[in-house]
């Protein structure tokens, strides 16, 4: 079978399984599979196919018509530039994301930071690798995780250190900079989402219990003893949570409270200056 005659049937099934972007995903796999930019395939696309790229090709396929995220086939994927391995034990990291990374480097020079929840360890180990910290810690609960986001460090080879802690329990000292992409769905909201999501992305990454606000209440109530004076507190948010994340870190003490938007326009980032005096 040649080349285009691969992509296109792979493009069949995975529209016929109700796939979204199946010709996005069809192509995304086949280039994994053969090692191949559309700048060589519009060159080969009339090449017979190898069997066993073909066979592999089949594979991924098939576990793709199962709604597994295209990530975690792969197990790769992009964020600021870098590549990070992921897989079932973490969240994929978005897009969206990356507004949170760029408001934490432009304040990031010479700074100690600790990335809470940090899952893959996409945000920490690009603050790591693209800023001029000092230090930068990240922490999760799940030690699958943190072995994740340590391939992921040595692999982007960014200095982190990693410490297992349920939030702030096993943190010690202090920092300029907490910033944190937390649970933060709405548990009854967990059931309404994709299938790639709802059903393979782990649900302790995503779930924020009944009103989608409970790590931010902990975290925002514990972070004054881990933050430096005049230290900075950034979160992640669901794009309806903008007023009462500022309204909860201003009851807290937080001052110079931001909210900045994503690329589509939508509340995504809130961060607050932490002072003691006002505490």
């Amino acid at each position: 079978m040649i080349l285009r005659d691969v992509l296109k049937r792979g493009e069949e099934e995975l529209l016929a399984a109700g796939v979204p972007e199946a010709g996005l995903n069809a192509w995304y796999l086949f280039s994994w599979c053969f090692a191949m930019e559309r700048s060589e395939y519009f060159l080969r696309w009339d090449s017979e196919a190898e069997e066993e790229k073909c066979r592999k090709y089949r594979d991924m396929l098939a576990l793709r018509k199962t709604r597994i995220p295209l990530e975690y086939i792969t197990h790769e994927t992009e964020f600021m530039g870098l590549v990070f391995y992921v897989d079932e034990h973490v969240l994929i990291p978005r897009q969206d994301t990356e507004i949170l990374v760029e408001e934490v480097l432009a304040y990031s020079a010479g700074k100690d930071i600790l990335d809470l929840c940090t899952g893959s360890g996409c945000i920490g180990i690009s603050l790591a690798v693209l800023g001029n910290c000092h230090s930068v810690t990240v922490s999760d609960l799940s030690e699958e995780a943190l072995q994740i986001a340590r391939k992921n460090a040595l692999d982007n080879k960014a200095q982190v250190i990693a410490v297992q802690s349920n939030l702030f329990d096993r943190i010690s000292g202090t920092f300029d900079i907490v910033v944190s992409n937390p649970p933060y769905i709405p548990s009854k909201e967990i059931l309404t989402l994709m299938p790639e999501v709802r059903d393979h992305e782990p649900r302790i990454a995503l779930d924020g219990e009944m009103d989608g606000l409970s790590f931010y209440k902990t975290i925002i109530r514990e972070s004054g003893s881990f933050l430096r004076e005049r230290g900075m507190l950034v979160f992640e948010i669901g794009c309806d949570q903008a007023e009462d994340v500022s309204a909860l870190m201003e009851q807290a003490g937080f001052q110079r409270i931001e909210i900045k938007r994503d690329l589509a326009g939508l509340n995504r980032v809130v961060r607050g200056e932490w002072s003691s005096k006002c505490r």
